[in-house]
């Protein structure tokens, strides 16, 4: 088993800082954003797909350009770059989002992944109309996948369950290759929905001890089912030459917070209902002390930010150490980013992706 990297890329906006400046919210006059037009986002996806990067992540959101009509743009400017598209199963059919993704795959010569964001914020979630609490998402989601997958058998397909409800579902021209499925979830409502229907479980970026024993988790809920699933892992990285430079950077990158700053965001983010989410938070308790929680890996991103919070910081053989210790426990997909993206993009894949290459965890 061999190692697998994707990329991120920034539909929100981009820069050299971790505060929360998204170009389409409130502070668009913040110095240094950088707009997620598709000349910067083109510039992101080239470098990855010379890197050699197999993907790159695409989020949804508020304050994200839409996932599914950027990244078919972008196709049009790679040629062998996959797209791993995140979306909402709660305000789109099951039936329509897989005639989209069959669609997706014959346009872009079946370069489609999909990553199913169940959604963990209720307020954000009621933006797009959705009202459903924390634990009937999951259990929509999985209806949802039932269906995807029903309707991509490429014959008529009925399905009766309490969130949907189709008679004769059809994707007349099922997508091929099938795209893979990535789905996250820490909550006793998310593993089973993993264990049936993921390709790939994610997770966010915690210590090795306790991404084993989500890993173990997920394993045995699968093979209770009769079911192999693999395992991805969502991290920031900062990679440079020397491992004083890289925490000189991640220094520079904290040092741009205020306090205000990070109390107003794990304000928010505080009351979330993800419990991965609440994982994030609970690795660094809101203080900047003690960020490193991990050998090389620093919880500093998740004092401002939702989501994954931490980062791998080092040399670029302190990185490759820690892909590696990750790896052996059954993580084969890393889905990486950095602030900003085009740069930290350059710093991995020239710096970092040799060494894996060197220890035969790359395929050729």
């Amino acid at each position: 088993m061999t190692v697998r990297l994707h990329w991120f890329l920034p539909t929100g906006g981009d820069g050299r800082t971790l505060v929360d400046r998204h170009a389409y919210a409130h502070n668009t006059a913040a110095p240094g954003v950088r707009q997620p037009d598709i000349e910067y986002l083109a510039q992101i996806s080239k470098a990855a797909e010379r890197l050699g990067f197999e993907a790159v992540l695409t989020p949804t959101g508020t304050w994200c350009e839409d996932a599914w009509l950027t990244t078919v743009a972008l196709s049009q400017h790679t040629e062998r770059l996959k797209f791993l598209v995140a979306f909402r199963p709660g305000v789109i059919s099951p039936v329509l989002a897989a005639q989209m993704a069959a669609t997706y795959q014959r346009i872009t010569r079946g370069r489609l992944l999909l990553n199913v964001v169940t959604g963990g914020d209720s307020a954000e979630q009621r933006r797009f109309g959705d009202h459903l609490d924390h634990d009937r998402r999951y259990e929509r989601t999985a209806e949802f996948l039932s269906v995807v997958r029903g309707v991509w058998r490429g014959e008529p397909y009925d399905f009766h369950g309490e969130h949907f409800r189709v008679d004769g579902g059809l994707t007349a021209l099922p997508p091929d290759p099938l795209p893979e499925i990535f789905f996250g979830g820490s909550s006793a409502a998310a593993g089973p929905v993993a264990a049936e229907h993921a390709d790939v479980y994610l997770t966010w970026g915690e210590p090795p001890q306790q991404v084993k024993e989500k890993i173990d988790w997920i394993r045995s809920l699968a093979e209770e089912r009769g079911r192999t699933v693999r395992f991805g892992i969502r991290l920031h990285t900062i990679s440079r030459d020397s491992a004083k430079e890289a925490w000189g950077a991640a220094d520079r990158l904290l040092g741009d917070l205020s306090d205000a700053d990070i109390a107003q965001a794990q304000s928010l983010l505080g009351v979330s209902e993800s419990v991965g989410q609440q994982r994030m938070l609970a690795l660094h308790g809101g203080s900047r002390e003690g960020l490193e929680i991990s050998p090389n890996l620093w919880a500093g991103v998740g004092l401002v930010r939702g989501g994954a919070g931490t980062a791998l910081v080092g040399s670029h053989g302190d990185v490759a150490d820690r892909i590696e210790e990750y790896h052996a426990l059954g993580i084969d997909n890393f889905v990486l980013s950095g602030y900003p993206h085009l740069e930290e993009a350059y710093w991995f894949g020239e710096g970092v992706t040799p060494e894996l290459a060197a220890r035969g965890l790359l395929a050729p």
